[in-house]
């Protein structure tokens, strides 16, 4: 259940910090770069990732045998 709730949180965090920089994008005259929020954004997902794995190689996440 905590590896359910750790992907969720990742999930939103790459969302919110997806939109922060859409709103910094659109506002232009902040004093962060939209980089900042995309760059947070792309070690979210890569922790994401790095988590699934984790997750499925220990078992603790189990894919789908068929797609049926």
């Amino acid at each position: 259940m905590i590896i359910k709730l750790l992907i969720v949180l990742l999930l939103a965090m790459v969302l919110i910090s997806l939109f922060r920089a859409l709103y910094q994008l659109v506002r232009g005259q902040t004093h962060l770069p939209a980089s900042h929020y995309l760059g947070r954004r792309v070690i979210f997902s890569v922790l994401l990732v790095i988590l699934f794995l984790l997750a499925m190689m220990s078992g603790l996440l189990t894919l789908n045998p068929s797609p049926f």
